[in-house]
């Protein structure tokens, strides 16, 4: 029996909840290709956060930690 034999049948016997946090896992390890004109977009919008934060906007570093902190508290 092949490993994908095996991981077919072994997906078979996991329960919905299981199945269904496989299928998110498998979705997530697909490399998603951006189209040039997504691309293009990224790359501008990387820029502009370049020249914010060289012009001092934005948020401090430490600032940010408190933040997620305070998110993975709730």
């Amino acid at each position: 029996m092949s490993t994908l034999a095996e991981i077919q049948d072994a997906i078979t016997h996991l329960r919905d909840d299981e199945r269904k946090a496989l299928a998110t896992w498998l979705d997530s390890q697909s490399a998603t290709e951006l189209s040039p004109e997504d691309e293009r977009r990224l790359v501008r919008s990387l820029d502009e956060a370049i020249r914010d934060v060289d012009a001092g906007k934005g948020v401090p570093l430490n600032e940010i930690r408190k933040m997620v902190d305070s998110w993975a508290a709730r």
